[in-house]
Order: structure tokens, then sequence, then C-alpha cells
């Protein structure tokens, strides 16, 4: 007699799951802020908005994305515990660049077969990555797609909403003639052009992960799997710092991620003014130059493709600057002046030669 149809049967393992949920509950608990309501379990995560009352007119940011073909890596390597610190960046860090604190995330991971204690390091990651960036992980979903991934593959995606004060909101608006661009480095590749970096070192050059790359100071896997920086609490502070009080000599920031740095930066600046970027005001790491050698590709594809060694950009009153990188420093944060804001023509453009 022949068995019944069953989910497990097709795939699904609903005990794995439950397991899945309980390893990663110890992180998630982490991963909180005072307004968080119940805990880990709920069909929605909850979030007491009482605090909203003392905003004269609260105006709430919402952002969502995920981490793109860097899985793979993280895949390859068997490494699970950093790709949370990529979602989680490329998601509050977009919040911030409009002056938005970072309230709650959410997350979801869907994968071939669900392995607990592979769910359980990536929430790991990104529960660690949320206490970083101050928001609390609220709750999430994991999903079993038999057929449609393998059993080892997976992918992520987040979303998350913060909250700005409406006349403190950063943007175009307030940029001017005159102002500067403070650059903020990055830890490295960041979470954008992967689909190139993966097709120049593996299909390319036909290197794998494990290969130690001197230029690079250790393995290409090392370097490919290095975490993005979370930039929201620095930039947070870095707010409070300059556009406390009545002078708000802080203007725009910028994310830059897909698109690379002129695109990005360019969201954020009016129509009628230019901005120029001086390359050699900064050495990229040498895993761009890499790329760009091992595979042949232009300069300015590897710019439009990738961040080029910065990770978010102030634009703000060249009076402001000093105190700025030095609010930066404090937080071990590089960063430097690397750009004017003018008139004359329009647009983002990047000129000169990067430092040696």
């Amino acid at each position: 007699m022949s068995q019944g149809a069953s989910y497990a049967a097709a795939g699904v393992d609903i005990e794995a799951g439950d397991r899945a949920v309980e390893l990663m509950k110890e992180w998630v608990s982490k991963a909180t802020r005072p307004e968080v309501v119940g805990g880990l379990g709920g069909f929605a995560g909850l979030f007491d908005a009482t605090a909203l009352t003392a905003y004269r007119r609260p105006l709430l940011a919402t952002s969502t994305d995920g981490v793109g073909t860097k899985v793979a890596i993280a895949q390859k390597m068997d490494r699970h515990d950093t790709i949370g610190f990529d979602l989680v960046g490329m998601v509050v860090d977009d919040l911030v660049v409009c002056g938005a604190e970072p309230l709650f995330m959410t997350d979801y991971i869907c994968t071939g077969k669900v392995v607990p204690e592979t769910i359980a390091q990536i929430v790991k990651g990104i529960a660690e990555a949320c206490v970083e960036a101050g928001t609390a992980l609220v709750g999430g979903e994991t999903a079993e797609h038999p057929g449609l991934l393998e059993p080892d593959e997976y992918d992520v995606a987040g979303a998350s909403t913060g909250v700005v004060e409406a006349d403190e909101l950063l943007g175009a608006e307030r940029v001017k003639a005159g102002d500067v661009v403070v650059a903020m480095a990055s830890s490295g590749l960041h979470s954008n052009g992967y689909s190139l970096v993966r097709h120049v070192f593996f299909d390319r050059a036909g290197w794998q992960l494990d290969r130690e790359v001197p230029e690079l100071g250790g393995t290409l896997g090392d370097t490919l799997i290095t975490p993005t920086r979370v930039y929201a609490k620095h930039c947070l502070e870095l707010i409070r710092a300059l556009n406390t009080g009545g002078d708000r000599p802080l203007h725009a920031m910028s994310h830059i991620t897909g698109g690379g740095f002129a695109a990005n930066l360019a969201r954020v600046i009016p129509d009628e003014l230019a901005v120029r970027i001086d390359r050699s005001s900064w050495t990229p790491a040498p895993v761009f130059g890499l790329v760009g050698r091992l595979g042949d590709v232009p300069q300015l594809e590897l710019e439009k493709t990738l961040n080029m060694g910065v990770g978010m950009v102030a634009v703000l009153d060249p009076a402001a600057a000093d105190r700025a990188i030095a609010v930066l420093a404090e937080r071990d944060i590089p960063a430097w002046v690397c750009g004017e804001v003018s008139t004359g023509s329009t647009g983002v453009e990047l000129q000169g030669d990067y430092a040696s």
C-alpha cells in the first residue's frame, strides 16, 4: 500500500524550522530596544510608538533591501555569521541618509532546505548588526523552497522603519554651492557589484576562494566575505554633533551602494549644482584595482559598479568639515574631504587619479 503525500515528503521540514527558531532566540533577544513589546514567535513584531508623541512632526522612513549575490560567497565558504551585517547595512544606512533613526527591522530568509544551525548563524549576524545599528530585530520569516533552491542555497532580505523630525530632514534642498563632501571609508566591497566580482575572479581568472593573495593580505575568500560597515549609529552621532541647535551645517548624506559613487551622490544634489570629486584624496583598497586588472574592467565601469573605498558621504558647510572628520575619527571611521559643490555646471564628476 503506497504512503500518502506529506509536506515532509515534498521537501519541507517543519520540525527543522522550529529548531531554527529555538537556536536563533538567543541572538534575537540581544537585538532589542525598550520600545519592543513581546518576544519572538508572534505573527507580528510589536513596537511601542508612544515615544513618537515627543516629536513635533515625526516622519516615518522605511527601506528594504537584500544582499545580492554575495550570499554565494558565504555559501561556498560555509560561513554564515557575517552576511547579516551586509543585510542590515544595506537597509538601515539607506534610512539614516535622510536623518532618520532606524527603530526596528524584520528579516526574510528563504532556503532550499532548512538547516537549523545555518539559519541560526545567519540570524546571529543580523542580530549583531542590529545591535551595532541601534535598531531592534522584531521579527522575521524563514521559508523552505525545495525545487526552487538547492538544499545549500539561501537568500536574505530585510526591511526597516525609522523616524526623523520633519524640520530636521536632510536632503538635496539643503545643499548649496560651496558645500564640501566628506567621504567615509568603506570596509571593502560591501554588498554591491558581486556579479561582476565573481565573474572576474572565478570565470575569467579561475581563482578559488582559498587562494592566498599577498596583495590582499590573506585569502581571496576572506576579502570577499568582509562584512559591510554599518554607519547608522556613527551618522546619527554626526548629525547630533553638528546639527543640534539653530545652526545645521550638515545638509545631506548619501549611501554609496549599487550604481557607485557618482550616481548615488547625485541623488542628494540639486539639479542646478555640480560636484567635483578629487580621486587623489584617497587610495582605494587593493581589491578594487585587482578586479580592474584581472577583468580588464575600465575605470568608469568599476566606478559605476563598486564603491571604490567610500561607503557613505556627508555634504556640509566647509566650516564644519574638520569637526565632522574629528567626530567620525572618534568612532573609528576614517573620513576626509573629497570634493566640493559648485555652480556653473551640473552633475557629479570624479577627477584626477587615485592616490597610490
